[in-house]
Formats: C-alpha cells, sequence, structure tokens
C-alpha cells in the first residue's frame, strides 16, 4: 500500500476549540487550553503517524486584528499556514457567524487546496442550531466540505480524520515515526508554566508574560528545569509572585505536576520572575523567543 503524508493546518477565531481538536488528533497535550483567548502563540506541529499514513498538524493563533508587535508576529504564523498545507481546517463553533478578517475570509474561500470548514461545540447548542450553522458555513465557503463536530467530546473527530487521510498526497514520512512533534522539549515547559499564568491571573498579566527555560538537565530519574517568567513592568513582578511568593509557589507546584505528566519522571523545577520592558514590542527579542519569522 502506498504511504501518504501531508501538512494539515487548523485555522479560526480565538478560543473557537483549535488546541482541543488538535489535542484530539494527536492525543497528546501539545497545546495549551484555557478559556482565555489568544493562548497559543506559535505554530505548533502534531505529529500523527499510522502504518501507511503521517498527518502534520500545525495549531495556529487565532485570527485577530494585530494592535502590537506580537501579535502581528502570531498573525504572520496564521498566513504561513496558507502557504504549505496540503489541507486545510477552517474551525468555527456553533453560533459564529464570520470570521474577524475579512481579507483571510477571501483567501479561504479562494483557496486551491481542499478545505474542510469544522462546526465545533455542537454539543452546546440543538438541531435547529446545528441545521442554521450547516447552511450557512454551506453558503459562505461553498468551496468546503463541512462537518459538525465536538473536539472536547471527541464527536466526528474520527470522521474528520478519515477525510484528511483521504486527502492528503502520497508521499514518504517527513519525520521519524515515533516523534511526536517538532518542538524541543523546553518549549513544553513553557507552555505549561504559561497556562497555569493564563488560568491564575487576570486582565493584560498573562499576554505580557514570556517563559525562558534556561536550564534543562535530564537525569536517570529526575529532570532539573529552571525557568525565568519575564514581564514588562515592576508591578506585574509583584502580582506573579504574590503575598509572601505564595502566587509563584502555586504556578511552581501545578506545573510541576503537568511536566512530570507530560515527561514521565520526577520534575523539579526553580521558578523566577524578571523584567524585560516592552519584550512585546522589540522585533530583536520576539526573534529569540521565536515569534518573528522574517
Amino acid at each position: 500500500m502506498a504511504h501518504k503524508a501531508g501538512f494539515v493546518n487548523i485555522i479560526g477565531n480565538p478560543n473557537v476549540g483549535k488546541s482541543t481538536l488538535m489535542n484530539a488528533f494527536v492525543g497528546e497535550r501539545l497545546s495549551i487550553i484555557t478559556s482565555k483567548a489568544q493562548t497559543t502563540r506559535h505554530r505548533i506541529l502534531g505529529i500523527v503517524n499510522g502504518e501507511d499514513f503521517q498527518v502534520l498538524l500545525s495549531d495556529t493563533p487565532g485570527i485577530i486584528k494585530p494592535a502590537y508587535e506580537l501579535q502581528a508576529s502570531m498573525m504572520d504564523f496564521v498566513k504561513s499556514a496558507f502557504e504549505d498545507a496540503d489541507v486545510l481546517l477552517y474551525l468555527v463553533e456553533l453560533g459564529e457567524k464570520e470570521l474577524k478578517d475579512e481579507a483571510f475570509f477571501e483567501k479561504i474561500r479562494n483557496a486551491k487546496i481542499p478545505v474542510l470548514l469544522l462546526i465545533n461545540k455542537i454539543d452546546k447548542g440543538n438541531e435547529e442550531l446545528l441545521k442554521e450553522a450547516m447552511d450557512l458555513w454551506t453558503t459562505k465557503v461553498p468551496n468546503a466540505e463541512v462537518f459538525a463536530i465536538s473536539a472536547l467530546e471527541n464527536f466526528g473527530v474520527t470522521e474528520v480524520f478519515n477525510r484528511i487521510i483521504e486527502l492528503i498526497p502520497e508521499s514518504p514520512p517527513f519525520y521519524p515515526k515515533d516523534q511526536l512533534t517538532d518542538k524541543p522539549e523546553r518549549f513544553f515547559v513553557n507552555e505549561i508554566i504559561r497556562e497555569k499564568i493564563l488560568m491564575h491571573y487576570k486582565k493584560e498579566i498573562p499576554y505580557s508574560v514570556e517563559i525562558d527555560t534556561e536550564e534543562f538537565f535530564e537525569e536517570e530519574t529526575i529532570i532539573r528545569m529552571r525557568s525565568v517568567i519575564m514581564v514588562e513592568r515592576e508591578t506585574q513582578k509583584g502580582i506573579i509572585i504574590g503575598h509572601k511568593g505564595s502566587a509563584l509557589k502555586r504556578v511552581g507546584v501545578e506545573a510541576r505536576k503537568d511536566l512530570e505528566k507530560f515527561f514521565g519522571k520526577q520534575v523539579h523545577l526553580e521558578l523566577y520572575v524578571k523584567v524585560n520592558k516592552n519584550w512585546r514590542s522589540d522585533a530583536r527579542q520576539l526573534r529569540r523567543f521565536g515569534y518573528n519569522q522574517k
């Protein structure tokens, strides 16, 4: 039997469930999932291998109109999703009526590759709402095949995946068959810590934070890590640390538990907080953190 391999890119508005879908496909927690918008900042490659196929999935940041340099860089990741995909997954949620950026919508409608439009979160509605949504999106994006799914409940996900395998081209695998992702281990350490910050801090704090794992030493029974939480202002540093260090301690304890699950061994995690003024608007720093693709 011929081997198939292809790139499948997931795009859509913030918070429609792109990361949940990605994780349902891959079966591992590769993308961080929280209820706050804009949790995904990079394209994350997850790899699903079968005997005669390899599907390479990219989860992109939600589509927004950029307000500062970091967001503009995040939108570059989305633009590049059109350039290297064999199949495009456009994810909307039940009740959603439009894409935030009309130019992107035109790109989807004029895509030269197969587009699967997935109506997600159907567990939150009824049949009437679903019929309305199916009619609306079939009319709006006539070039797409429309599927109704619930990524969270794993409903309809297998059907979509089977269709992806039908659509991707014949090709040898691009990566070794035992590989789950193209990202280094430190990337996932940073993402897990950032997820805890998104969960426990309000307003601007989570979006002003970047994590830099400076040390990662793996021994036989334990991994020792040292990570720095960077903020833009001194006041934010105080909020992250909390009264007598209590807030930072909670982030560290929860992150360590998830990291132990992720790596399958004991983890020793040291967390520090540092002020790094205006890093979100500094092209050199954004490049260092892997955002600018130019």
